[in-house]
């Protein structure tokens, strides 16, 4: 049988760790067979969705541009619950308000991926909830728990783990798995979805819904798992010593976001390049090639900080984060937007001071310097202005004694401070 066109890209990608029933969904995706319905599945644990989330909401991207109909569902139902799977300890339950705020925030984000008006294969937004909500304790545990073996649920990898371990497991974790299998059923019922991907610690889930069709509606249904992404210590992609890395400006700035991913390990840039942007294979091995030879250039870097920025935030955005990163490390503010510059005040220490002072003996640049601390003494400003180791919006400043006036604010109120390459300070000046 020949490969689909869809597995082929993502075999390459590497985004595939493993498949259930591969042979079925290599006859289900093989050319000229109809389009098939997927879902990924997102618990809405906070009100956005971070890097890591972004693979699987690519998958489903990257099905719907090869013809086939993606479904996202937002769990509003297995989000009250919590998903055992790679976590060590019990989870805290999220209050009925957060949750909803929550959904409310990561719907949004999906949204903006996915093409819900395609004439051909639009994709679903859904929430598990609503089908959740209207059954009853009863009739779950008759209808959906009597499929279920202790004993099975107790293999899976998420569960003995956590049993071995010293917190053990709540009965409420340890019901997730039905609860993530009768999605997959619902969905096969009512859209005809008969595969479900996910990253690879959500396995034991997706074979328990595959079974659960088997045994109900006796069809065989598909599972497709992606690769946990980690850095190359082992340690989770996405993570930073401020925590996770968000999808939502207001958690991570288009700034931050970018420059996580223009400092990514140079062992990793052409594997996020496969796994995150929708180059070429030609494109993303010409990179690779230039990377060999050049790494210095940091050419793989930057595009893939700007393809994916843009993707995530917007062209516009993704400019801005770009200018505002060529701003703090040096570059000329001539032509700066006020959007732009917001990145930078963002990103740099700030203090106010009164409008007032403009241009008057106590806004002399050792005193301004001092009062943004960014030196100890009106001595050593004098060091550092003699060095040229000073910049007033980027400039270098030559004279000590020069005075900051309204000539030298951005934007009617603000002036931007260095000393040395990497030391900026932020002055407002109101009132």
């Amino acid at each position: 049988m020949a490969a689909s066109s869809i597995l082929q890209e993502l075999d390459w990608r590497g985004l595939v760790a493993d498949m259930a029933n591969r042979e079925e969904l290599e006859r289900l995706l093989a050319p000229g067979a109809s389009p098939v319905t997927l879902y990924v599945g997102f618990d809405p644990t906070a009100d956005s969705l971070h890097l890591g989330h972004l693979i699987g909401l690519l998958i489903l991207r990257r099905f719907q541009i090869a013809g086939h109909r993606p479904i996202a569902v937002a769990g509003g139902a297995t989000g009250m619950i919590g998903d055992p799977s790679g976590k060590s300890a019990e989870r805290n339950l999220l209050s009925p308000e957060i949750l909803e705020a929550n959904i409310k925030g990561i719907q949004g984000q999906l949204r903006r991926f996915l093409d819900f008006d395609s004439k051909t294969n639009p994709a679903l937004l859904l929430n598990n909830a609503d089908w959740m909500r209207p059954i009853s304790v009863l009739d779950f545990l008759r209808d959906i728990g009597k499929h279920f073996t202790v004993n099975a649920m107790m293999a899976k990898d998420s569960v003995r783990s956590r049993m071995e371990g010293t917190t053990g497991i709540s009965f409420t974790e340890f019901s997730y798995s039905l609860l993530q299998a009768y999605d997959f059923l619902h969905l096969y019922e009512t859209h005809g979805c008969l595969l479900q991907a996910g990253g690879a610690d959500q396995w034991g889930n997706i074979t328990a819904g595959i079974d659960l069709i088997r045994r109900k509606q006796d069809r065989i249904a598909c599972g497709l798992t992606t690769p946990l992404l980690t850095k190359t210590d082992g340690t989770k992609f996405g993570k930073t010593e401020g925590g996770a890395v968000w999808l939502s400006p207001e958690r991570t700035s288009v700034y931050r976001f970018y420059q996580f991913l223009i400092q990514v390990e140079d062992a990793q840039v052409i594997q996020l390049l496969r796994y995150f942007t929708f180059l070429t294979q030609e494109e993303i091995k010409a990179l690779e090639a230039q990377h060999a030879a050049s790494p210095e250039r940091r050419d793989a870097h930057k595009r893939l900080a700007l393809e994916l920025t843009k993707l995530v935030h917007g062209e516009t955005a993704a400019a801005d984060a770009i200018r505002a990163s060529e701003i703090l490390f040096g570059g000329s503010l001539e032509g700066i937007t006020q959007a732009q510059f917001d990145e930078v005040i963002a990103e740099v220490p700030n203090s106010t001071l009164s409008h007032s002072i403009l241009g008057q003996p106590n806004a002399a640049l050792p005193e301004i310097l001092i009062a943004a601390g960014l030196s100890p003494s009106k001595g050593q400003v004098r060091k550092d202005v003699e060095a040229g180791g000073v910049y007033i919006n980027n400039v270098r400043a030559t004279d000590a004694k020069s005075i900051i006036g309204a000539e030298h604010l951005l934007f009617g109120k603000f002036v931007l401070l260095r000393k040395g390459k990497r030391n900026y300070a932020l002055l407002k000046f109101e009132g």
